[in-house]
């Protein structure tokens, strides 16, 4: 009986995220898994979520020491973009997990872009000592294999859930999160763009991290009534069912974030990607999605 504990941006009530989480430990009770522990910025509510035992993101030394494996991912944990302090941490915890001499599997990430020098010596040294690497994208796998580094390629974990296929109603939905470049000049070209094509539709705003996405989906919304629409609607608060029910449902799906736009792909809900991150454009390369960038002001991707 083996001993796991997971590191991974869990606990942020981000759905992408606790969707992998959710696949990850599904997967291991499967194999008989004897604990599962997640380390999260949120312990309690990760329990309740995911049913298995939790520890905080800064107090998982402890569960580190008496587990056997550690796994990291999936997700973009070892990229510096975000933050280099981010990267540090995520390797630390592999660095600890590597001297305690545990095992260490790298799980469907999408690894990179490293920018800082610091930050690509600690990454090449960490996934050289790790005895599983698998990643969700080509574009990882080729980085990786010009560090000397073997990785295997595999889809993102949320490919392998038994999503519904419905009959599609003729609901839009558009996905969005706040973002540095993410203007409101843009979201006014595309308020106009989804008015104009679809202004016999619902349409339905996710929101998929509240805490980073509800308020521009908020005021997405009120540039679109101000456009006339009437049927619009925020979805905010949603568990993982409820995201994948409602997406479901779509005709069409317009979306930022990276899983939003797998969740749609595997639903067969026809899709447009908002380029906000290099993730999102590989996706969409590999998926022949069309791509909108956020220094447009005009969309004709939308019409689809």
């Amino acid at each position: 009986m083996t001993k796991y504990i997971v590191s991974g941006y869990i606990g942020f009530d981000n759905f992408g995220d606790e969707a992998i989480a959710h696949v990850l430990v599904e997967s291991l009770k499967k194999k008989g898994a004897e604990k599962i522990t997640l380390i999260s910025s949120n312990p309690e509510k990760t329990k309740q979520i995911h049913e298995v035992n939790s520890c905080p993101m800064l107090g998982f030394f402890e569960s580190l020491k008496e587990a056997d494996v550690l796994i990291s991912g999936g997700g973009s944990l070892l990229q510096d973009v975000t933050s280099l302090k981010s990267l540090i941490y995520y390797l630390g915890i592999i660095y600890l997990a590597l001297f305690m001499r545990k095992e260490v599997e790298i799980f469907s990430q999408g690894i990179g872009p490293v920018n800082s020098k610091i930050g690509k010596f600690l990454t090449k040294n960490a996934l050289k000592h790790c005895s599983k690497i698998s990643v969700r994208d080509k574009k990882s796998q080729e980085l990786l294999k010009s560090w000397g580094i073997d990785a295997a390629l595999v889809h993102d974990p949320i490919f392998d859930l038994n999503l519904p296929q419905k009959n599609k109603i003729g609901i839009v939905g558009i996905q969005l999160r706040n973002y540095p470049s993410l203007t409101n000049e843009f979201l006014k070209g595309l308020a106009d763009a989804v008015s104009k094509k679809f202004n016999d539709k619902k349409i339905e705003i996710f929101s998929l991290q509240d805490s980073i996405d509800l308020e521009v989906c908020g005021r997405f919304k009120r540039m679109l009534e101000k456009n006339g629409m009437k049927d619009v609607v925020v979805l905010s608060n949603l568990s993982i069912n409820d995201v994948f029910e409602k997406i479901s449902d779509l005709e069409y799906m317009i979306a930022m974030r990276f899983h939003a736009n797998v969740a749609a792909i595997k639903c067969g809900v026809k899709t447009v990607a908002i380029n906000y991150d290099i993730k999102v454009k590989k996706l969409a390369e590999e998926y022949n999605l069309p791509l909108i960038e956020l220094t447009q002001r005009e969309f004709p991707q939308i019409l689809l």
